[in-house]
């Protein structure tokens, strides 16, 4: 039986070490794909996704189920990653749109017809240029929009993670969302309101 994160983290608590390595095997790939998004290097974000999981593991004595184990998870991993941007490392800006999704797809087949290369390369160009209007956003709303977006969290547990109530989670993300809008309108005509299109 798989078990819950709770019963997971319970059982490392009590010193099931499978447990924790079930935990580490269900989350270490979202983790790291969050904090790579957040810093943009791949070596970076696989060592502060270790050491996120490494204080989840030395804090395990002191657990208690009051809050979901993803929302610990990810606010030790968004201190973290925050942590290492505003101690000077730099971000890579010139990663490609392929690595900043997690994600690595195969070269394109030069066999391929000419249409479909083409989308392809829209495509990537539509990515990327989400992509950095999402990096220019304020330093708090690209961590929203990212937790929100991308890893899929509800707005209770985003505002655990940053420190907030709900309702200032949720101007916060509108306020995110409007500058994409405004940015992306261009590129994706009729872009939806916050909670809505980019932001589902």
């Amino acid at each position: 039986m798989e078990g819950t994160d709770i019963e997971l983290m319970l059982g490392v608590k009590a010193g099931d070490e499978a447990c924790f390595e079930r935990l580490l095997a269900k989350h270490r790939a979202p983790v790291v794909a969050f904090i790579y998004r957040l810093v943009h290097d791949r070596g970076e974000a696989e060592d502060l996704a270790q050491e996120a999981f490494l204080r989840v593991f030395r804090a395990r004595k002191s657990y208690t189920p009051d809050a979901k184990f993803t929302t610990w998870l990810y606010r030790i991993a968004t201190n973290l990653a925050l942590n290492s941007l505003r101690n000077g490392r730099r971000r890579r800006n010139d990663v490609s749109v392929d690595e900043a999704g997690g994600e690595q797809r195969p070269p394109m087949d030069v066999a391929d017809p000419a249409s479909a290369i083409e989308e392809r390369l829209v495509e990537r160009e539509r990515a990327r240029t989400i992509r950095l209007a999402v990096d220019a956003l304020p330093e708090k709303q690209r961590t929203a929009v990212l937790l929100h977006k991308y890893q899929d969290l509800r707005y209770e547990e985003i505002a655990r993670i940053l420190g907030c109530s709900e309702s200032a989670l949720k101007s916060l993300l509108f306020r995110a969302y409007e500058t994409l809008r405004e940015r992306l309108e261009p590129l994706v005509p009729g872009l939806a309101a916050p909670g809505k299109g980019i932001g589902t």
